[in-house]
C-alpha cells in the first residue's frame, strides 16, 4: 500500500466518467488510516465536484453476498472500509457506450466514482466486509430507479464467486434484463424563456432531442412567487435561463425599472435558490452591459462590473446572485442577432425603404449570433469545463453600429445609400422617447472560452451569410 502523503490518483474506465481511484493508505502496527474523500484532492484527481449529501454503509456478513445491479438518479463514490469486493459495472446511459461493461476489485486502498446513470453492483470477497458510497441526492417517490438482474447472460460478468452460490435477495433475484431496459437519458435540460430569440435557437440546436425541455412565457412565469411549485425541479441536472427583461430603453422609467429589478434580480435569485438546492447547474445569460465602456481593451471576466444603466445593474446584480449557485455557468454575450426584431432586420427594413439612416458611430462591439451562442452553451453543458462566467460573442474585427449597418447595407445591395454615422448623445437628443446610455466599448475578451476548446466564428462572415439569407427570403 501507499504512503498517505502520496496524491489520489484516478484513471477513466472504458465507460466514461467511471473514474478507478487509488487512495493512499497510512500503516503502522496499530492497523491503517486513510481519508477516504477529501475534496481537494479529489479535485486534483480528476474526479467532479459532485456535491454528496448522503453516506450510506452496506455491512456484509457473508463472503459472496451480491447486491446490483443498481442504477439510481445520482452520482455516487464508492469504497470499502473493512474487506474486499469485486465490483461490476454496466453503463446504461444513452449512447455509443451503452451496455459497456467494467469490473474491478476494491479493498480499503481503492475507490471508485460511478456517474449517474451507470449500474452498480458489487459482491464481497471477504466475509464481515463494509461497503461505503456518498451519493448527491436523496431518495425521493417521484424519481426512476432502474435495476438491472444479475443473472442476464448478457452481461457477461465472470463473477469470482457463481451466483448460485452467492447470497442474493428476493428483490435483486427478479430484477429484469437489459434488453428491457431503455436507454437512461442523461443531462436533462430546462429551458427558460424558450420562446425568446435565444429561445428559438436553444429549440434548434436541441432539436429531437428528448432530454430537453422547453417552458417560455405562458408555461413558466420566472417572477411568480410561487416558482418552486411550477416544475418537478429535481428531475433536471441544468437549467438554462435564457429568460430576461432586455427593453434597455425602457428600463429606465419607473414602470420599466420595476419590472427590471423583479424578472432581471428577484426571480433570477428564486431560481438560483430552487436550482441549488436540487444541486443541478445553473446556466445564466448576461450582458456586456455590466460595464461601463470606458476600458481602452476588450473586457475579460474578471474585470468587475460598473453598470451605466439600469438594465447594466440588473444584469450585474443578477450575475452575483447565480455566482452564489455552486454549479454555475456565466454566459456573458453582446449585440445578440437571431430570429426576431433586432438590429439587423431593422437595416435591411430601412435600406428596402430606401431610408439613408443615421447610426451610432461611437459605440463598438461585436455581434453574437444567437444560434452560435445557443451551440455555446450546449458545448458548456457537453464538456463541463471548469464552472465560472465566460465570454461568448462572435471572434474578428471590433466594429461600431454604423459600421456594421454599412456592411449590411453594401451584402444586401444597398450601396447606393448613406448611412451616416452619429453620436450615442446626438442620437439620444433626436430620440422621440429616453434612451439609456450604453456602454462605449462592448468588446469581450474571448481567450477563456477558447482555452476552453469552443472556437467563435468570425462574425463578418457569419453576418454575410444572416443577411443574404434574409434577402433571400424576403425577395
Amino acid at each position: 500500500m501507499t504512503t498517505i502523503d502520496e496524491p489520489v490518483r484516478c484513471t477513466q474506465t472504458p465507460i466514461p466518467g467511471l473514474l478507478l481511484c487509488e487512495l493512499p493508505v497510512h500503516l503502522d502496527d496499530r492497523g491503517w488510516f486513510k481519508e477516504n474523500w477529501q475534496r481537494r484532492k479529489m479535485a486534483a484527481a480528476g474526479l467532479p465536484d459532485f456535491a454528496p449529501v448522503q453516506n450510506n454503509v452496506s455491512y456484509n456478513v457473508r463472503r459472496g453476498t451480491t447486491r446490483g445491479f443498481h442504477a439510481e438518479p445520482w452520482d455516487k463514490y464508492v469504497s470499502v472500509a473493512a474487506g474486499k469486493v469485486f465490483g461490476a459495472w454496466v453503463d446504461l446511459r444513452a449512447g455509443d457506450t451503452y451496455g459497456t461493461m467494467f469490473t474491478a476489485e476494491v479493498d480499503t486502498s481503492r475507490a471508485v466514482f460511478v456517474p449517474r446513470g451507470v449500474a452498480n453492483a458489487f459482491q464481497t470477497l471477504e466475509p464481515y466486509t463494509v461497503y461505503t458510497y456518498l451519493v448527491n441526492d436523496l431518495y425521493s417517490p417521484h424519481a426512476d430507479y432502474v435495476s438491472v438482474s444479475l443473472f442476464d447472460q448478457a452481461i457477461h460478468i465472470e463473477w469470482p464467486i457463481p451466483l448460485d452460490a452467492a447470497t442474493i435477495s428476493a428483490k435483486d433475484r427478479a430484477q429484469a434484463p437489459l434488453s428491457s431496459i431503455k436507454p437512461l437519458q442523461t443531462k436533462k435540460i430546462l429551458v427558460l424563456g424558450g420562446d425568446g430569440q435565444l429561445g428559438r435557437s436553444l429549440r434548434n440546436e436541441y432539436a429531437n432531442e428528448p432530454n430537453v425541455d422547453f417552458a417560455g412565457r405562458e408555461d413558466v412565469d420566472i417572477t411568480s412567487s410561487d416558482l418552486e411549485s411550477c416544475l418537478d425541479w429535481r428531475s433536471y441536472d441544468y437549467v438554462i435561463n435564457a429568460a430576461a427583461f432586455t427593453s434597455v430603453d425602457e428600463a429606465e422609467s419607473g414602470q420599466g425599472r420595476e419590472t427590471a429589478w423583479e424578472v432581471n434580480v428577484t426571480a433570477v435569485s428564486r431560481l438560483a435558490k430552487i436550482v441549488a438546492q436540487n444541486m443541478a447547474t445553473l446556466i445564466h445569460v448576461s450582458s456586456d452591459y455590466i460595464f461601463d465602456g470606458s476600458k481602452d481593451q476588450p473586457y475579460d471576466e474578471a474585470d468587475s462590473p460598473s453598470p451605466v444603466n439600469v438594465y447594466g445593474q440588473t444584469k450585474a446584480a443578477g450575475e452575483h446572485v447565480v455566482q452564489m449557485v455552486p454549479r454555475h455557468y456565466i454566459v456573458r454575450t453582446s449585440w445578440v442577432i437571431g430570429d426576431g426584431h433586432n438590429f439587423v432586420r431593422t437595416m435591411l427594413s430601412l435600406g428596402a425603404q430606401g431610408v439613408e439612416p443615421s447610426v451610432v458611430a461611437d459605440q463598438h462591439g461585436r455581434l453574437t449570433f444567437s444560434n452560435e451562442l445557443a451551440r455555446a452553451i450546449k458545448y458548456l453543458i457537453n464538456v463541463q469545463p471548469p464552472y465560472g462566467t465566460y465570454n461568448i460573442t462572435q471572434d474578428g474585427p471590433v466594429f461600431s453600429w454604423a459600421e456594421i449597418a454599412r456592411q449590411v447595407f453594401a451584402i444586401a445591395g444597398y450601396s447606393h445609400l448613406t448611412v451616416k454615422g452619429i453620436s450615442a448623445a446626438d442620437f439620444a437628443s433626436s430620440a422621440s422617447g429616453p434612451v439609456a446610455r450604453r456602454p462605449a466599448n462592448s468588446a469581450l475578451s474571448l481567450h477563456k472560452i477558447r482555452r476552453a476548446g469552443f472556437l467563435p466564428k468570425d462574425g463578418t462572415e457569419l453576418l454575410t451569410d444572416y443577411v443574404a439569407q434574409l434577402v433571400s427570403v424576403d425577395r
